[in-house]
């Protein structure tokens, strides 16, 4: 699932940490929400539901609906604003790519919304059915059932759906480890390179090109100021001659 560009769900922020909005952003949506209620019931029915959802997301009409229905807890045909809310933190943590952890800091909720009948109780039917929520993938999901089904019923009752939640957490945690590592290896690989390149090469005298470089502009300075000075001294010499035409005969004597 993408977000829409340029739709109002775009310029939200969720909290990376606690996978929440701020208070602002809360106003905020407090208000979009009170602009889809064209009925003022403070609530939202199927149609407005439906509209919403086709304009900010790419979902097709039987996900937005089973969605619906997840959501209306009460079978009302309506949802409030809690729902709505909780709703719009799962996009938003979708579209940041942040399932993983959006589940486990929500994970009752999150398992109340699973549980269909109220049976306190979840299935696998349960995940395949909104697994365009929350992306679980179906090897972690087998590897929990092999591992820590306690019950071993196939069914996940609350405590369960919890150590899953740690389980797939824990993956989610050694996943950015192992990226920020690969990209700490890659920029120090990257660094290293550049390094190599700055490194002045070393000719056959065993001197390298910068040493060189400075030795020869230090000869060339020398031999300017000895130009310079013999230059001063000539004209120096001329000065005093001119001032002192007996000196200078003395001097041409000498």
């Amino acid at each position: 699932m993408t977000l829409k560009q340029g739709s109002f769900l775009w310029y939200l922020y969720l909290d990376k940490l606690y996978c929440l909005l701020s208070v602002r952003n809360v106003r905020a949506l407090v208000e979009y929400f009170h602009l889809l209620d064209v009925h003022r019931n403070n609530t939202l029915n199927d149609l407005l539901f439906y509209h919403f959802l086709h304009h900010v997301t790419d979902w097709n009409h039987r996900q937005i609906m089973s969605v619906f229905d997840m959501l209306d807890w009460e079978a009302t045909g309506e949802i409030g604003f809690d729902q709505f809310y909780m709703l719009v933190c799962i996009l938003l943590a979708q579209q940041n790519h942040l399932e993983e952890q959006f589940i486990f800091r929500h994970s009752r909720p999150v398992f109340e919304l699973l549980d269909l009948d109220g049976e306190l109780k979840i299935g696998a039917e349960n995940f395949r059915m909104f697994n365009f929520l929350f992306h679980i993938k179906k090897q972690e999901f087998r590897d929990f059932y092999r591992d820590l089904d306690i019950t071993g019923d196939r069914r996940l009752n609350y405590k369960e759906f919890k150590l899953f939640t740690i389980f797939t957490m824990d993956k989610y945690q050694d996943k950015q480890k192992a990226d920020i590592e690969e990209e700490e290896k890659a920029l120090l690989k990257k660094e290293t390179s550049l390094e190599v390149r700055v490194t002045p090469k070393e000719g056959l005298t065993g001197i390298n090109e910068s040493e060189s470089r400075v030795s020869t502009f230090n000869r060339c300075a020398q031999t300017r100021r000895q130009s310079c000075s013999k230059g001063h001294f000539a004209a120096a010499q001329f000065t005093v001659a001119r001032a002192f035409p007996d000196t200078a005969t003395l001097t041409d004597q000498s």
